[in-house]
This record gives structure tokens, sequence and C-alpha cells, in this order.
């Protein structure tokens, strides 16, 4: 791709979306990024380095194809990352699957308009490859999650209806562009604005107390600069193809609170209870009943099972060298406390912290 180029950036002022904006600016492209207000609401992107000259905001609605067709004029790219992340819905159809699906189709059917477009990238999730954890089974780019309903991880239904709209698009249509498709795991690390992502959130609530104890559970981490800069080098290289996982390492949540504790903030209210056995897992699953429907389910699922990932065709084929997760997780705190997200318990500079990972 050639810096001189437009790239669009949908839902630019998200979590990953400002990294991929900040990237795309850093090495010298033009960008125009969508978002749901006036550009004014959004400082953190306009004060970014080359914003002045090379960023443009517009406002555009994701559920109208025509508002995406002047934000795609002359770019050779789009990277459409704007879909909702909301565990816990009223309603999963209106909350999340209607802006997942009809969002996606309607930026395909605006890029299907635009002349001289050449690559579509999408964000997908690890949603999309399955909902629960198999500890027999390592995913790949291979596996579609085929069990989420609207009843059963609706937020993981809505990335799967939505990318698998994306494909059934392209086999349809055969647009002169091509689509590739990022499926992050749980991306970490500091953010470019003052909001609070998904996985932030839920270290947050771990450092917070809201868990009873340390449960047999783990997650693949990636950091996010590192998935923004998946999504631009599957934009910039022309052999890239399909879908590439993206994950950097599996942590379970007693190294993650073993982390936690050995980095200087064993001063929060970390869960010491160990419920890994048997019997705190059959425990949990029990009081699992007592949460909201969707966090309810999630526990059921995935408490005393390993997730697995290969990762091996995002390393190989856009060359990603993944930063180490635990650093990027202890960014991520640092930006929290920085932010008013966490209190700061602890005066023990992040550099000193680091040190020992």
């Amino acid at each position: 791709m050639i810096p001189e180029k437009t790239v669009c950036v949908t839902g630019a002022s998200g979590f990953i979306a400002s990294h991929i904006v900040n990237q795309l600016l850093a090495e010298g492209y033009r960008v125009r990024g969508t978002v749901r207000k006036s550009p004014e609401h959004y400082p953190y992107l306009l004060q970014l380095p080359g914003a002045g000259e090379r960023l443009e905001l517009v406002e555009a609605d994701l559920l109208r194809s025509e508002s995406f067709i002047p934000a795609f004029i002359e770019c050779a790219c789009v990277i459409h990352t704007a879909s909702p992340y909301i565990i816990n819905v009223k309603d999963p159809q209106t909350d999340l699957v209607k802006p997942a699906l009809e969002g996606t189709s309607a930026v395909m059917e605006a890029a299907l308009k635009t002349s001289g477009l050449k690559r579509l990238v999408l964000t997908s999730s690890v949603a999309a490859i399955t909902d629960e954890p198999d500890s027999s089974k390592v995913f790949t780019e291979h596996d579609w999650n085929t069990r989420s309903s609207l009843q059963r991880h609706p937020y993981h239904y809505s990335k799967t209806l939505a990318e698998r709209a994306a494909w059934d698009f392209i086999d349809r249509k055969k647009p002169d562009f091509d689509l590739i498709t990022i499926n992050p795991a749980m991306v970490t690390g500091p953010s470019v604005g003052s909001g609070l992502n998904t996985t932030n959130a839920m270290i947050r609530d771990i450092m917070n107390g809201v868990y009873p104890g340390i449960m047999d559970i783990n997650w693949g981490f990636v950091d996010v600069r590192d998935t923004a800069r998946a999504h631009i080098l599957a934009m910039e290289k022309v052999s890239a193809r399909g879908r590439y996982l993206c994950s950097a390492e599996v942590i379970d949540m007693r190294e993650l609170v073993e982390l936690l504790s050995l980095s200087g903030y064993g001063n929060y209210p970390l869960p010491k209870r160990d419920l890994t056995n048997i019997f705190g897992t059959a425990l949990m699953k029990t009081l699992s009943w007592t949460q909201p429907r969707d966090t309810g389910t999630y526990l059921r699922t995935h408490i005393g099972r390993s997730i697995r990932y290969e990762c091996s065709k995002i390393e190989k084929e856009l060359g990603i060298e993944f930063r180490p997760v635990r650093e990027s997780i202890l960014e991520a705190v640092e930006d929290m406390i920085s932010k008013g997200h966490l209190d700061r318990r602890d005066k023990k500079s992040s550099a000193a912290r680091r040190k020992k990972y």
C-alpha cells in the first residue's frame, strides 16, 4: 500500500481503531476515520502526531450504508473495526446482532460502490472461532463458532454472523477488492483515549475484588498495538489471505493474579481463595446462576476448561512479532490508574515493576 493513498478506519475512536489510526499516521498515511459524533468530541485523535495534516474525521451511521460512501472516496483500503462489544445486554438482537451484522453489510455495500478500493480488513474476533474452550483441541483459522445464539453468548453470535456475512458478500458479489479478517483474543495494553475496553475492565475488576477467588479459567491475550499492527500488515502485504488468529499467549487466572501481586499491586484486593480444584469449579458454576445471564453463561462454558490457539499463520505470513503480554497487562494497569479507572495504591514506578518481566 502506498502511504500517499488514504486509508479509512471505521469506528476510529475505539480501543483498537485509535491505535490503528496512530500507527497509520506514524507511517505517513493519510487517514479518514469514521466516528459517531462531530470531530471535536475526539480530541485524543485530533492531537495525534500528524493528525493536523493527514487525519480527517467524518460522521457515519453504522446502519446506513450511504453514510460511508463519502468516507470511502479515493481510499485504497478500508479497515472496518466498528462493532459493539458488550457482554450483558437487555436485547441481544438490537444491541449486538443488528449493529454488528447490518453495520458490516452497510460497510461492504459502500465499499462495493468505491472506485479503486483494493482491500477491506475486518476486525473479527476469536468469538467467531469458538465460544467455549475445548481442552482436547487447538483452535486455528479453520474453525468456526457454530454454537452461539441470541440466548447463548450473543456477543460471540454477533461477531460470527458479521464475519460470515462479510465472506458471503465476497462470494456473492465478487467485488474488485479482497477481504482479510483479523481475529484477536483478549486485547490489552494502554489506551489512546480515556475509555476502558472490556479486557482491561476485567483486569480492573480482578484488582478491585469483584471475583470471589482464583478460578480455573484462562484467556488468550494480545497487545492492542500488535493487534493494530496486524491490521496494517494485512492491508500492506499483497500476499495476505483469509483469516488471521491473533493471540500472543494464553495466561490463566492464577498466573494473572500472581503477576499483579508480584509487580507491586499486592495491596489491591486481589482474589486469594483457591477455586481451581474440582470443588471450586463446581461452586463457581453453581454461583454463576446468580450472575447476569451472559456472564453466567460465560462462566459455565469456560471454567474448568483450557483454551489453546495456533497462531503461526499470522507470524509467518504477516511477520508479527508479539510483545510479551505480561508487560502489556502491567502497562494497561498503569494506564488505568493514570486515567482514573483504578485508584492508585502504590507509588512504586511502573519501570521498577517491569524489571522482573
